[in-house]
């Protein structure tokens, strides 16, 4: 007899997790696969939270969170909407469990969920946790690796009931263009359905590139759940600290449902974020400048290598590069790069089936270790193939 339940049995494993492993097995290793900012959280940050445990935010919060907090964000997103307030955000822990908190409050048992493809494996866990199936549209390279609406609405069913859109995107690092949110905001009306927008890069865009919302379109925007953190903006991935804005009906279901998951988020945690939006933006600004040297480094780096091809991330810190012309899988692939060069990277096939014959790097590294990578990569790739 098994105790274990059809979820921990069915949940997909990670393929980022099994290169993680691998790489443990090897000394001296270049790791470009930990979506993460490699720089410490900003100065003032740490300062806000250890002066909010001496002045007692040490207990429990309300479980939306602490209210100067949703009213900082609500401010925040007055670009999307002049009519946010405090009661239009709910505070999570992290912009995981906003996504988790998104679906068990909005989708039932058999409901479908359109997914792109590639996309964030633990998508397709989450969708199952919360009952609905989720339904993969395929994300194309020529298309700029950007999901289209006429993709979209050859997945759609009378079981569909939402559609979870990333943007910037990870693993892709591409963004969706205004022109194509509101086809896809045509759609929504067109078929009554939720949207979870999942936003947590939007501030790491380059290149002047124009970021847009689907929840700026006014005819939509009740039906569009914002999912964002403080992990990649501000470099506050261990703080755990996330949130969802959107329509009041719905977000005002979700605070009973966080005293039955988690009570709140640690109120000191709260306390830092408010710093982060409020204090100096310096070190934010300098990380950003960072990155966009870093993607150069790393993406002109792979265009130079013989057999692979790599489109220039217009945002996140993510590159997802082709080797269809090397002829080998992406798992393989990523795998003889660390037997044989010391550089763990993910295969694209870790972020479904629509990633095999790429993989995927992070250029949220330091400028030795991306161009080492790179050295060793051409290296490896020339005498290989």
């Amino acid at each position: 007899m098994s105790y274990l339940s059809d979820i921990a049995l069915n949940y997909p494993a990670s393929g980022i997790r099994k290169m993680f492993d691998l790489a443990q097995k090897y000394d001296d290793v270049v790791k470009l696969t930990v979506g993460e900012p490699n720089f410490d959280t900003p100065q003032n940050i740490k300062d806000a939270a250890k002066r909010a445990i001496d002045e007692g935010y040490t207990h429990y919060s309300p479980n939306a969170g602490l209210p100067e907090l949703r009213e900082a964000i609500a401010k925040e997103y007055l670009k999307y909407s002049r009519d946010y307030t405090l009661e239009n955000v709910m505070i999570t822990v992290g912009g995981m469990e906003a996504i988790t908190m998104c679906l068990i409050a909005t989708v039932n048992p058999g409901d479908e969920v359109i997914i792109p493809d590639p996309c964030f494996p633990n998508y397709v866990g989450q969708v199952m946790v919360a009952g609905a199936r989720p339904v993969s549209v395929p994300v194309y390279e020529e298309n700029d690796f950007s999901i289209k609406a006429e993709d979209i609405e050859k997945a759609i069913t009378p079981k569909t009931k939402a559609i979870l859109l990333n943007s910037p995107s990870n693993p892709l690092g591409s963004v969706i263009t205004k022109d194509e949110i509101i086809k896809i905001a045509d759609l929504v009306r067109k078929y009554d359905l939720i949207v979870y927008s999942d936003e947590v890069y939007d501030k790491i865009i380059f290149d002047d590139f124009e970021y847009f919302s689907i929840a700026q379109i006014p005819e939509v925007r009740d039906q569009v759940l914002v999912i964002n953190s403080f992990s990649k903006s501000h470099a506050m991935t261990g703080w755990r600290i996330g949130y969802i804005v959107g329509h009041e009906g719905i977000i005002s279901a979700m605070p009973k449902l966080q005293e039955g998951i988690v009570s709140c988020v640690s109120t000191f945690t709260q306390r830092a974020a408010l710093e982060a939006l409020q204090g100096s933006q310096d070190e934010v600004r300098k990380m950003h400048s960072d990155y966009l040297r870093r993607r150069d480094i790393l993406i002109d780096g792979l265009n130079s290598i013989p057999g692979i091809t790599c489109k220039k991330s217009p945002g996140s810190f993510y590159a997802f590069a082709n080797i269809k012309e090397l002829g080998v899988s992406s798992e393989q692939f990523a795998e003889d790069l660390v037997k044989h060069a010391r550089v763990v990277v993910v295969p694209g096939s870790a972020f479904g089936s629509m990633g095999e014959g790429y993989f995927r790097t992070v250029f949220a590294n330091s400028d030795e270790n991306l161009k080492e990578a790179v050295r060793r990569i051409d290296e490896y790739v020339r005498k290989a193939y």
